[in-house]
């Protein structure tokens, strides 16, 4: 009958006559036969099994199989014996060079037929050792798939007691060796399939026989973390992870955490693998043992391990929320990441450029996954955008994209942060920041945060961008007996000559500290900046004298001379004067005082005070740069308030007010004159009306003029607040003004928006958005003498009597506030270096040329100052970035005096300095102290490099995440499929994605 099999099967006849034929001979084995002819039928049917070149043969072979196990047991218990089993495991079955692939799939199949039989514990026992020497030899994924299908089936035949353990072991490792070499789309779901067989497996091993479950995690831990494999394990190892239960997780990321014999580099290696995992497509709870693992690395302190992972892995975590099928546990993995990464904003900006990508994309993907991780995805960026204020240039494109988003509130942002940071303690992670990185492109330095300092950093780069005073502090000899102000001098010589891209101004700080601070908590810059000025100026003026003097000039009188020289550095740079008058409305009498400041504290104007028409005594200008040109004559000097008040008292006009200008940045053209509504006040305020009125700008607009205006404007005392005469020997209704008589060399401008709410008990932050300009006209208040000098020196006649004049100031930095409260947020800063409009060459008595003051402002380079953070800016930056980001308002500004023939000597002497004298030499033990540090950051650099390649080397290498990216563009002629012919795989490729 074999024969007769055999010949059919070999016949050329078509496959339906033959299986007619072969259902005859079927049929007929069912009956009693020979076992010499069972034999004979057997051995055919093996060969057809396992040698079969068709399907069709290898069917037959099966088919007969079946019958003869069926029908003919003791015959067929007989030939299917150990000796053969045996045979058929450790030689194969076929010609050599061509073995049978079926082995596996044959004895699963007539395994079902000899259970019962007294030869069955023979071949369970076999089996099991050779299934552990098949898996020792690392097979494909389609016969560790088998092998899995066998044991899963027969699970008498699995290794036990110790046998289990390393049988389970060296499954993994042969986990580790799977790879899908096809790009194939049912290729692909083979090999998933294949994988999820030999977990399966595992998963069954360790329900029944849970003490394999920790050497096995052991051994898959072995080999993640080793650096010695040419080529990293398969991401295949993902699929073991799922089945570990997860009650188990805390004991074995405890034991992991803090096992000694695992280097850092192992660590990192490890996880930086299994973050790779968050790819695998088909596996659960993934997402929670990277995330454990990453919180018990942190509950260790291992700090650079976790810089190192992160930064080197967000993108690719980042770049997998653009598959489905991942989408979830991606998600999970990147809000960890970046909630914990909060010392640095480096992890979030490696993502700013390809966020607006994916937020589009999932957008239009328009499903409820996509819905849901745009939510969550908005709600993370928030919370990065409240973390990491102070970076409007680089957030605005992010912004534009999640604008239509839900936006989680304060406490929100706050819980989610303070729930997920890595440490509690500020200062451990001091030493980690800033990692390897070159100097910016700008060339500046940047100041390290030393917990919550951004106020004090902000404040120390704007006084270093103040170039006048920067030469000056630069210039001190070597002992002057100041020490506060000797530190300054340290650090803005550290600043203008290091090489490193950010210094730590932990000194200074130390120097400068306002002992009512509290440590460690955000404070307000402008107390600061108070504080330390008066410092400064206290430090000097009790006798610790600046050695080196400026170069007076040579018009300079021999008492305004001696006058200027016995001011401290803090009263040339940043002193001005204002004189506050108060008139008795019942005898007219004036009382003054004159006081000096340092800077001026500019109060909002009330909600409902909105009048038209400025009411101050010389309207503040906002001006084009090409409209800056000191008066031509003496007429321009507008006359007193109380003398102009008294002249229409007696019904002569009041002398007109020089005109408030305003122009475009862009364009320099002039455009409506400013509103005067910022310093509204009540119906007494009106006699000052006669100055004009003006056109009104929106109701809710505001400006800095606006708030000088209001600043100036006359104020009534009455009811509780009236003024004791001393005339009238009684309280009276009065007038207070006040008047600034000596315009600074830089001009100070604090906007108080920090004011206290009785509800909430708190100070409130006050958000309105006010338009700077970049040129500033400011009211001076000169008297007959000082009228005579400006005269002569524009070599014009004198007018009569004193009046005021404008000063133009240009504007020097911008300190921003980010947040709602002056407890929290955080500061960064805008600065220029301002020069003088005079080119060189150019008289000092000739006017400016609008050419020179149009490139002056426009051709300034602006800087971004961020802690450190340094980068390139622009004025439209400072402008619109209220408009952007609403927390983000301008709180302190700073402004310096053109010169020109309406300024002080002192400041013509001050800018004279500089131009002469340039950038100053520092003294010996300075220059010294710098160069040290220099070669010793060259050093730490050299070292931290090597370092870090051996970190970067150990981590499993993925060149290609951008791939993703790449992959997602909208392009019609692609075919959206799996294949390569689609285009290497669309957002829906597997094989991009698993490998």
């Amino acid at each position: 009958m074999d024969k007769i099999l055999e010949a059919v099967v070999m016949s050329s006849y078509p496959n339906n006559v033959k299986q007619g034929l072969v259902r005859r001979v079927i049929e007929a084995a069912k009956q009693p036969m020979d076992s010499e002819q069972c034999w004979s039928m057997l051995e055919l049917s093996t060969k057809l099994y396992l040698t079969g070149d068709t399907k069709y043969k290898r069917e037959i072979g099966k088919e007969v199989l079946e019958v003869y196990g069926h029908y003919h047991p003791e015959e067929f218990e007989e030939f299917f014996n150990v000796r053969f089993l045996l045979s058929l495991l450790q030689e194969g079955y076929g010609p050599l060079g061509k073995r049978s692939h079926y082995v596996l799939d044959y004895i699963q199949l007539g395994l079902q037929f000899i259970l019962e039989s007294p030869s069955a514990n023979s071949i369970f026992s076999l089996l099991r050792i050779e299934v552990l020497r098949k898996v020792c030899e690392r097979p494909s994924p389609k016969q560790c798939a088998k092998i899995s299908k066998l044991l899963t089936q027969h699970p008498q035949c699995i290794p036990t007691g110790k046998h289990q353990v390393l049988f389970c072991q060296q499954l993994i490792r042969c986990i580790g060796q799977f790879q899908c070499i096809s790009e194939g789309e049912e290729d692909i779901m083979e090999f998933l399939e294949q994988v999820n067989k030999v977990s399966g497996l595992l998963q069954r091993i360790w329900r029944t026989q849970t003490s394999a479950i920790l050497p096995s995690l052991k051994e898959l831990f072995t080999i993640i973390s080793s650096t010695e494999e040419q080529e990293a394990p398969s991401n295949a190892l993902a699929s073991v992870v799922q089945f570990v239960p997860l009650e188990l997780m805390d004991g074995v990321i405890r034991n992991l955490t803090n096992d000694d014999s695992i280097t850092d580099v192992q660590m990192m290696t490890a996880i930086g693998r299994m973050i790779d995992w968050v790819s695998w497509p088909l596996g659960k709870n993934i997402d929670k043992w990277i995330i454990a693992l990453l919180k018990g690395l942190a509950a260790v302190k291992k700090f650079s391990i976790l810089i190192e992972v992160t930064l080197s892995k967000i993108e690719k975590v980042f770049s997998k929320l653009l598959y489905p099928i991942v989408r979830e546990g991606a998600l999970s993995v990147l809000q960890y990441m970046l909630l914990s990464f909060q010392h640095s904003h480096e992890a979030f900006h490696l993502l700013l450029p390809h966020i607006p990508r994916l937020v589009a994309t999932l957008k239009k993907e328009d499903s409820n996954s996509a819905t849901s991780s745009l939510e969550q995805l908005a709600e993370l960026i928030h919370c990065m955008f409240f973390r990491f204020s102070g970076f409007p240039d680089l957030y605005e494109p992010v912004l534009e994209a999640v604008k239509a988003l839900p936006i989680p509130n304060e406490d929100r942002i706050k819980h989610l942060l303070g729930q997920n940071a890595w440490t509690s303690q500020k200062n451990e992670l001091a030493c980690f920041y800033p990692r390897l990185a070159s100097k910016s492109e700008t060339g500046k330095i940047g100041l390290i945060n030393l917990g919550n300092t951004c106020y004090m950093n902000s404040i120390i780069q704007s006084l270093f961008m103040a170039s006048d005073f920067r030469h000056s502090v630069l210039n001190l000899t070597e002992g002057n007996s100041q020490p506060l102000m000797t530190k300054l001098q340290w650090l803005f010589a550290f600043l203008e000559h290091s090489q490193r891209p950010a210094i730590s101004p932990e000194s200074f700080l130390s120097a400068s500290w306002p002992p009512w601070f509290t440590p460690g908590a955000q404070q307000d810059c402008s107390e600061y900046l108070k504080y330390l000025l008066d410092r400064l100026h206290e430090e000097e003026k009790t006798g610790k004298r600046i050695y080196q003097k400026l170069k007076e000039s040579s018009l300079m009188s021999q008492a305004v001379e001696h006058h200027y020289l016995n001011k401290t550095l803090i009263e040339k740079m940043f002193g001005g004067k204002i004189m506050t008058k108060i008139r008795c409305l019942k005898c007219l009498n004036v009382s003054s005082r004159e006081e000096v400041f340092t800077d001026l504290s500019l109060a909002f104007p009330p909600p409902d005070r909105h009048v038209r028409g400025s009411t101050s005594v010389l309207p503040v200008e906002e001006i084009s740069p090409q409209f800056i040109e000191p008066p031509e004559n003496p007429s321009q000097l507008t006359a007193s308030p109380w003398i102009q008040r008294k002249a229409s008292v007696a019904g002569h006009p009041a002398a007109p007010p020089m005109p408030v200008e305003t122009g475009s940045q862009e364009t320099g053209e002039p455009a409506n004159p400013l509103s005067g509504n910022a310093s509204g006040v009540d119906a007494a305020k009106d006699p000052l009306s006669a100055f004009g009125e003006q056109a009104c700008a929106p109701k809710d607009s505001r400006s800095v003029p606006d708030l000088i205006n209001y600043f100036l404007s006359p104020e009534r005392l009455t009811e509780e607040n009236k003024y004791h005469c001393e005339k009238c020997a009684s309280l009276q209704d009065a007038e207070k003004v006040a008047e600034l008589t000596e315009g600074p060399h830089y001009l100070i401008l604090t906007l108080l928006r920090f004011s206290f709410d009785p509800r909430t008990m708190k100070r409130k932050k006050i958000l309105d958005n006010v338009s700077i300009p970049v040129v500033l006209k400011l009211p001076i208040l000169v008297t007959p003498e000082e009228t005579e000098e400006v005269c002569r020196r524009g070599k014009d006649r004198a007018a009569p009597g004193s009046g005021f004049m404008s000063v133009v100031y240009d504007l020097c930095s911008v300190v921003v506030h980010s947040g709602i409260s002056s407890e929290s947020g955080h500061y960064y800063c805008y600065s220029r270096e301002c020069t003088d409009t005079v080119p060189h060459g150019q008289p000092r008595d000739g006017a400016p040329k609008p050419a020179s003051d149009k490139q002056v402002d426009f051709e300034i380079q602006w800087y971004l100052f961020n802690d450190t953070r340094v980068s390139f800016s622009s004025f439209e930056s400072v402008s619109n970035v209220t408009s952007f980001f609403p927390k983000d308002t301008a709180y302190v500004l700073f402004y310096r005096q053109r010169p020109g023939r309406q300024s002080c000597p002192l400041h013509e002497a001050l800018a004279e300095a500089g131009r002469l004298h340039g950038e100053p030499s520092l003294h010996k033990d300075l220059m010294e102290a710098i160069s040290k540090d220099n070669i010793l950051y060259l050093q730490e650099q050299e070292k931290e490099a090597r370092n870090r390649a051996a970190y970067i080397s150990a981590l499993p290498k993925s060149p290609l995440w951008w791939r993703d990216f790449d992959r997602d563009k909208d392009d019609d002629n692609s075919s959206g499929g799996c294949s390569p012919a689609a285009g290497g795989g669309g957002s829906g490729s597997f094989h991009g994605l698993v490998f």
